[in-house]
């Protein structure tokens, strides 16, 4: 797999891209592309959250991600209409100058990221008639999903008919798309990653930030700290978590929540059952502050147990800064980067005693092997990886 500071052969070609809204992810992404590949590329945004301040349901506060999400690559945002903007209804995407805007472009293909809302079907319809090529991105998995009805199979099948060509970002991905019918040919692995000159391990300031951060916690140098960051909601599992570690009660660790969200209250009431100092649940933290909560944490746990944790980006953070992670079967990476034993663990969604003897097992094991052999499977999970992959799709639907 090439590395981020590679540069991968490929198509000129004007890449139109359609994405919701400026994302923590994807920006840098984009960035990375218009430095290092042939694709002239061009972002169409269709929201303005992540650079404007605006309130997240989830994690139910207001914020604008504290990394530069637009600089180094041509985008614009085209005009929603929505009277209630977002991504939580069909009607949340409505942009009818999307199609105009594109074709004043003049791309020679465009990448859409989803098709859930009012203006992604539009530009379908659009695209069709223009005969511009279409390539899907997109992570949804069907892992303990209840079978689809006929009519939503058929439904999702004929969306992804619309699609010249379909990324996938990893193997549950992929098994989900070729349940809907995307014959192999038309698939291009384009793995999910994230930036990894944010999310490096040798910057002197991530870690001069994460030993401020053990002192003023008050945690001992030998202390293990168990991480949990992301939203705090019934579908994360974070008061399960809490459970199995005051059922566990492991000597010299700390458990360390990083988040908001619906549950916060109800699990700073369950952890004054735990002794003093050894849970500490800490803000929401921006992306800048993120890599100095991994460098803190021994082990990074994500036990999701809703079907909507499409990947957990988090384990890619977590990884390429040398933490070992723990997942429920349900989070949509684990397949590709949790192996047992050997890059972390792995228990089932919703078994809070194998989430216990899980536990009890990442506490029981030497770190370093583990670390050699997370370094080696997140190598593969870059900006560099993805681009490949982009690019082969490019190449398959603007092949003359």
């Amino acid at each position: 797999m090439p590395a981020d500071n590679a540069i991968p052969s490929g198509p000129r070609c004007r890449l139109a891209v359609v994405l919701s809204h400026p994302t923590q992810y994807y920006s840098p992404w984009f960035r990375w592309l218009a430095a290092h590949t042939a694709l002239e590329l061009r972002v169409f945004y269709l929201w303005d959250f992540g650079v404007t301040a605006r309130t997240d349901p989830r994690f139910g506060t207001t914020f604008a991600w504290d990394v530069d999400l637009l600089s180094g690559y041509a985008h614009e945002f085209v005009p929603n209409r929505s009277r209630r903007p977002g991504t939580e209804h069909f009607g949340g995407l409505d942009n009818p100058e999307l199609a105009a805007r594109v074709a004043a472009w003049r791309p020679d293909a465009a990448l859409v990221f989803g098709y859930r809302y009012r203006t992604h079907l539009g530009f379908l319809a659009w695209a069709r008639r223009q005969r511009l090529p279409l390539i899907f991105r997109g992570d949804s998995h069907l892992i303990d999903q209840p079978p689809l009805g006929l009519l939503k199979r058929w439904m999702l099948a004929w969306v992804f008919r619309q699609f010249a060509a379909v990324t996938f970002v990893g193997q549950a991905n992929r098994d989900y798309f070729r349940t809907f019918g995307v014959p192999e040919g038309k698939l291009h692995f384009a793995p999910h990653a994230v930036d990894t000159s944010l999310f490096d391990s040798t910057r002197l300031d991530h870690r001069t930030a994460a030993a401020a951060l053990r002192t003023e916690l008050g945690l001992a140098p030998a202390t293990r700290v168990m991480l949990f960051a992301g939203k705090f909601h019934p579908e994360k599992q974070p008061r399960a978590l809490l459970a199995a570690f005051l059922a566990l009660a492991p000597r010299d660790t700390s458990l360390v929540f990083v988040g908001d969200g619906a549950e916060k209250a109800a699990l700073i009431e369950a952890a004054q059952a735990a002794p003093p100092g050894t849970v500490h649940i800490l803000p929401f933290a921006n992306q800048s502050a993120m890599p100095a909560r991994y460098l803190l944490a021994d082990l990074f746990v994500l036990p999701s147990l809703g079907l909507y944790e499409t990947w957990g980006l988090a384990v890619n953070e977590a990884m390429h800064l040398g933490v070992p992670c723990l997942v429920s079967h349900r989070v949509g990476c684990q397949r590709d980067l949790v192996t047992e034993g050997e890059t972390g663990w792995v228990f089932r969604a919703g078994d809070h005693a194998h989430l216990q003897s899980q536990l009890a097992a990442a506490l029981a094991a030497d770190p370093a092997p583990l670390r050699s052999r997370i370094a080696g499977r997140i190598a593969g999970y870059t900006y560099a990886s993805a681009a490949a992959g982009l690019q082969a799709a490019v190449a398959a639907v603007t092949r003359a």
